[in-house]
């Protein structure tokens, strides 16, 4: 449909920073610019704004939402930490809290056995952001109860030295509980990722899935020096 191109093609310029002064064209000039009624135009704005990407106000027309949470890679640290580095109120809130048998995928990361398995949403002044999934093997989480995880970050409870972590950005279609968890329709794209956590041993510790809205959300990973491809780093192929 003509409304989700103009949509698809207004959250690829976001994305890009086009609009550093935050404010969009008007819709007459969107119109012109996309040769696409005013309806439809609208109709594409009303989807970024369900996706968070955009607000509007009265006699002020469009902007892009400015709440957008930022993430470094180039280090080994908490969303948490980060949101208040940059002044803003992080919050937590558990879903689920329940020692279990690791599921495959999860033994495949941190060995087999039983696993605490933590389900979150994750906050920014107030507004959610992100729902997040910790895995934790049972020798290092038998000590933890839900208030503990949901006052503080596992990197801060679990009673080993973090050495290190792999992590893994991919894209997905939001899921109906994800969606209605982070405010965006099912089906809208989330960026998801997956993170191992290693002590200094090597052992791995944590396990965890997070998913955010992708308008919301942007990683940034500082190059130390140039390349001769300019492709991004650590891009791979999935089958």
């Amino acid at each position: 449909m003509r409304y989700r191109e103009i949509a698809a093609d207004l959250r690829r310029r976001i994305a890009a920073g086009e609009f550093d002064d935050h404010l969009l064209p008007s819709e007459a000039t969107l119109t012109g610019a996309y040769g696409a009624s005013r309806v439809t135009v609208r109709k594409a704005l009303e989807a970024l704004k369900d996706e968070g990407l955009v607000a509007s106000r009265q006699g002020m027309g469009w902007s892009v939402d400015p709440a957008v949470v930022r993430q470094a890679l180039g280090r080994l640290t908490t969303v948490e930490a980060q949101l208040a580095a940059s002044g803003r109120e992080a919050e937590r809130r558990i879903l689920g809290f329940a020692f279990r048998p690791a599921p495959r995928a999860v033994a495949d990361a941190l060995g087999p056995g039983t696993v605490l398995e933590v389900r979150r949403v994750n906050l920014a002044d107030g507004e959610p952001f992100a729902r997040v999934t910790v895995w934790c093997p049972e020798r290092y989480a038998s000590a933890l109860s839900r208030d503990d995880v949901e006052a503080a970050s596992f990197h801060d409870l679990l009673p080993v030295t973090l050495a290190g972590a792999r992590q893994s950005i991919g894209a997905v279609a939001a899921a109906s509980d994800d969606g209605d968890l982070l405010g965006v329709p099912a089906g809208s794209p989330l960026l998801r990722c997956w993170r191992v956590t290693w002590a200094a041993g090597g052992e791995p510790v944590l396990l965890s899935e997070s998913v955010f809205p992708a308008g919301r959300t942007e990683f940034v990973v500082d190059l130390p020096g140039a390349e001769t491809s300019m492709a991004p780093a650590g891009l791979r192929l999935v089958e």
